[in-house]
This record gives structure tokens, C-alpha cells and sequence, in this order.
């Protein structure tokens, strides 16, 4: 008791235990804010997938050290492993960043973005360097990076920002502007060439333009241009020729999809145990296109199987997530992402297993790659960002409807 003023003494205030109670949900601060607005089950998603990657190269970069040092470099076992922890930590940050901002400042911010990133891409045929055979990087100091990465997440905002307006004024021709952006974008592609990167950003298009609501007839005009496309790159574009034929009539050099499905296979249900693949020193790119293959070595099928749920539950958690959505612009962002993920990933695990030519596409978060890991924490980011709601909020009894099908 004080005597002098007759009052209890004050309990002292733990600071440690202050900063954890901080997080509760009466925190109104930008970190508190977050935790409670942030979709926690994507974050964790993600996570796993970030952490697999990690263990999946480091499983991998001992055949792909052992390839290079063939060639005349000096690599340690575990060289990739720690350039791609390296990226991870780079990477993270860059997510969780993306994801605090508010979705205002990350549209702005993404359409800023893909003004930057497509310029770039236009000067890949200038200033880029060939590396494999492709001239796709452009070189920055000692670093180098790759813009249709880093183009990918951003032109989606694009897309979906232009989409968007049609919900406001049904007179504006945003269908044939994003068609030709994205033709555009194409041609830059092939040309590097990168027949891969071009599948994913017309995937992407026309998955989008089919959220917004299209008549059957519009529909088949575009299946119909599709396939037209399709026939022309076999036709007069040599690399989708020589890929096709590859993997249709088994003509020229089969290597890489041979040793894919064999290392894939190797390893049976469990796998061989990490550290205990033979096969993958086969591999062309084990730590890049083909490490879903070392994987189904080294932890075997099921694992695999295991890292496609993961993808589906992601798709199937965005999906479901936007059931409640209002706002035409965020239900296409965050539909454009989320689809830009899964059909990389489902590109890469079907050549993997065989059923698709080979792309030259990486597995997304878990294949090594500085540029294409940091774009897609970066598109993840607004993800989180986009998908963000606030608990204490109810759902706008005013819903916005698509018109114009």
C-alpha cells in the first residue's frame, strides 16, 4: 500500500510479455493488422512449399555441382543449396512486404511494375545475353536476371485492372487491348525464344477473360485462334516443331524426358532416402526443370503426390476464399496468381512424368532460381494482399455483376 497516496502499488510491466500479447486482435498496428487480415493457411502453404524447395535442392545440387564441374568449374556439393537459402531470405521479406501494403498501393505499385518489366522484356533482343542456346537475362552488375519472371505476377494485376472496367462502363474494348498486350508479349517470348513462358501468359489471359463472362460464341472464336496459334508455331516455329515432335513420334533427341521418367520412377513409392539417388546425375537440370524428378527419387511418389495436393489446396483455398468477393478487380487478381502458379506447376510435373514436351519450366518456390523465386514471393505477396480481409468488416450488401457477356 502507498501511504501517501493510499492507493495499491502498480504491478510492473513485463516488456517481454507485452510484445507478445501485442499481436491480439484490439492490436490496430501494421503488424497486428496484418496477422489478423493476412490469409494464415496460404502463408503456411507457401511456407511448406518454400521450405520443400529447400530440402528438394539440396538433394539436387550435388548432380547438378558434379554436371557443372564437368565443364570446367569447381563446385561444392551443397553450392545450390546455399544460393538458394540465400534467396529465400531475400525472397520472404519481399512477400511479407507486398503483402502489409494496402491493396490500393499494391495495384499501383504492380501496374508501375509491369510498365517497367515489359520494357525490359522489349530489350532483352538488345541488351540481353545468350545463355543455353536463349537470349533471355539481362545483365546488371555481376547479377543478371530474367524480366518475363519478374513480368509474369504484374502483367496479371495489368490484365486484371484492365478487365475490371468493364464492370463500369461495358463499352470499353478491354478484351481486344489485353488480347494484344498479350500477343505482344508472345511475340517478345518467342523470340528469345521461350515457347514455355509463352504457353503460361496466354493461359493466364484466357483464364481471365473467362472469369469476366463470355458468350459460347466468343469462347469458340478464341479456342479457334488457339488452335490456330498452336498449329502455326508447329508449322514455321522451329523450336515448338522440334519439341512436339519430340514428344509425339519420339524423334530426335528424347534425353531429357528419357532420364526424367526414369529418375522419377527410380525411387518407387518411398524413394531412395536423401542423398541416396543415382539417377539424377542423369539429369540435364536437376535443380531447376527436372528437380520434381528428383524428388520421386529420393522421397518418391508419394511425395510427389503430396507436393501436388499442396497446389491444389492452394488453388482450392483462393477459389473458395473468393466465393465471398465483391470487387471484380481483386476477384481477377487474385484468380490471374493463383492460376499462374498452378499451371507452371502443372507444366512442370507433366514433363516430368512424360506427358507433356519439354518446357524449360521450373516448379514454382521449390526449383532453384534467384529471378524466379524472388517474382513469385513478389506475386504471392499480392496474393496475400489481395485476398486480405478485416475480421470486424461485414460482407457490402452491394454486389458489383459482370456485364457485357
Amino acid at each position: 500500500m502507498n501511504i501517501a497516496t493510499g492507493s495499491a502499488p502498480t504491478a510492473a510491466v513485463n516488456p517481454a510479455k507485452a510484445r507478445v500479447t501485442r499481436l491480439g486482435r484490439s492490436d490496430r498496428s501494421a503488424v497486428g493488422l496484418w496477422f489478423w487480415e493476412i490469409d494464415r493457411v496460404l502463408l503456411l502453404l507457401v511456407a511448406v512449399l518454400i521450405s520443400i524447395g529447400l530440402i528438394a535442392v539440396a538433394a539436387a545440387s550435388p548432380a547438378s555441382a558434379h554436371r557443372y564441374s564437368d565443364v570446367g568449374f569447381t563446385l561444392s556439393p551443397l553450392h545450390y543449396f546455399w544460393r538458394q537459402l540465400l534467396w529465400v531470405c531475400v525472397g520472404v521479406p519481399v512477400m511479407i512486404g507486398v503483402s502489409m501494403m494496402p491493396q490500393q498501393l499494391a495495384r499501383r505499385l504492380a501496374l508501375l511494375m509491369a510498365s517497367f518489366f515489359f520494357v525490359c522484356l522489349a530489350a532483352v533482343p538488345l541488351i540481353g545475353f545468350e545463355r543455353n542456346g536463349a537470349t533471355r537475362w539481362i545483365g546488371v552488375g555481376i547479377s543478371q536476371f530474367q524480366p518475363s519472371e519478374f513480368l509474369k505476377p504484374f502483367y496479371v494485376v495489368f490484365v486484371a485492372w484492365l478487365l475490371s472496367l468493364k464492370a463500369n462502363d461495358n463499352s470499353l474494348p478491354v478484351l481486344p487491348i489485353s488480347g494484344a498486350v498479350t500477343a505482344v508479349i508472345a511475340g517478345l517470348l518467342m523470340m528469345q525464344p521461350d515457347f514455355g513462358q509463352t504457353i503460361i501468359f496466354c493461359s493466364i489471359w484466357f483464364a481471365m477473360v473467362m472469369i469476366t463472362g463470355l458468350s459460347w460464341r466468343a469462347v469458340g472464336i478464341l479456342a479457334g485462334i488457339g488452335g490456330v496459334g498452336i498449329t502455326a508455331a508447329y508449322l514455321f516455329y522451329p523450336v515448338a516443331t522440334q519439341r512436339i515432335n519430340n514428344f509425339l513420334f519420339q524423334s530426335g533427341d528424347t534425353y531429357q524426358t528419357d532420364s526424367a521418367h526414369a529418375t522419377i520412377t527410380a525411387g518407387g513409392l518411398f524413394g531412395t532416402g536423401p542423398g541416396g539417388g543415382e539417377m539424377k546425375f542423369r539429369l540435364p537440370e536437376a535443380h531447376t526443370d527436372y528437380i520434381f524428378s528428383v524428388i520421386g527419387e529420393e522421397f518418391g511418389l508419394v511425395a510427389c503426390l503430396a507436393i501436388a495436393g499442396l497446389f491444389l489446396a492452394m488453388a482450392i483455398r483462393v477459389f473458395v476464399k473468393l466465393l465471398d468477393e465483391d470487387d471484380p478487380f481483386l476477384i481477377l487478381a487474385a484468380a490471374g496468381l493463383i492460376t499462374q502458379f498452378t499451371t507452371q506447376a502443372m507444366i512442370n510435373m507433366a514433363v516430368n512424368i512424360g506427358i507433356a514436351p519439354s518446357k524449360g519450366m521450373t516448379l514454382p518456390f521449390i526449383s532453384y532460381g534467384g529471378s524466379s523465386l524472388i517474382a513469385l514471393c513478389a506475386g504471392f505477396g499480392l496474393l496475400l494482399a489481395f485476398t486480405r480481409k478485416n475480421p470486424y468488416l461485414t460482407r457490402s450488401p452491394y454486389v458489383v455483376k459482370w456485364s457485357g457477356r
